[in-house]
């Protein structure tokens, strides 16, 4: 796994135990920086660094010393990186110590505004995107964040998740968290019914985590990509709501 330490916001490899990191969630936009701007030496000038940074000082005032964001942490020139990373995505979420969820589209506001129908905040476009979805589940700790990296403490209300699925170690219920495997797969299916990828396949591909598959990616293959996610979710689990999609 490769780690973006905060301090000298330098790259580092882990084979073996990893350190305590933070995790990034957000959708992608306007000049990302990404694994090869991070070997040049102007990267702080693109637009997409600003999350970078916001998000190395979160981690920083939490004393976490590293952070894993999709943009610059996978070498998307390899193939190979690339599917272990889609695979283990899921798996590097659930075991970050905290996601900070960004959403650059919405600016800051009070949490009563926040709240209102129709606000920005509620029609955010992270809320509509197939990946945001399992680091939405996957977390343990999740913290979101405005555009100004303010926090907002607000998210199981507008989400059409159940709140059993949300719980957080951090709540003051105290409750533990229901795994996803015993929710059925045609409700895990729901929640991801109304969210949208740029790539077909990745209709497929954002839910390996969600369903515990573990598959080759083969990007070109188009609907095929959902066929086989379904073949695997009927060869691992006796769940017959599957045949509902």
């Amino acid at each position: 796994m490769r780690l973006l330490n905060v301090s000298t916001r330098k790259l580092e490899e882990f084979q073996g135990p990893r350190p305590r990191y933070a995790i990034l969630s957000h959708t992608w936009g306007k000049e990302e920086v990404t694994f090869e701007d991070l070997k040049t030496s102007d990267y702080t000038e693109k637009l997409g660094y600003k999350k970078i940074d916001g998000c190395c000082k979160q981690a920083q005032k939490a004393r976490i010393e590293y952070v894993w964001i999709d943009t610059c942490c996978i070498n998307k020139s390899s193939s190979a990186e690339l599917s272990e990373a889609i695979n283990s995505m899921f798996e590097w979420y659930a075991r970050s110590r905290v996601c900070y969820i960004y959403l650059s589209d919405v600016p800051p506001a009070s949490l009563d505004e926040h709240k209102k129908p129709g606000s920005l905040f509620r029609s955010s476009r992270w809320f509509t995107r197939g990946w945001t979805l399992q680091e939405l589940l996957a977390p343990k700790n999740r913290m979101l964040f405005d555009s100004s990296w303010q926090q907002v403490k607000i998210l199981s209300e507008i989400t059409d998740i159940r709140i059993e699925c949300l719980q957080t170690i951090a709540n003051r219920s105290r409750r533990l968290r229901t795994p996803l495997h015993e929710f059925s797969v045609s409700e895990r299916m729901s929640w991801a019914s109304r969210r949208k990828t740029t790539r077909e396949e990745d209709v497929a591909y954002c839910l390996l985590g969600i369903f515990g598959v573990n598959m080759p990616l083969l990007y070109g293959e188009g609907k095929r990509a959902f066929h086989r996610l379904q073949e695997e979710i009927i060869r691992m689990t006796p769940d017959e709501t599957i045949l509902c999609w």
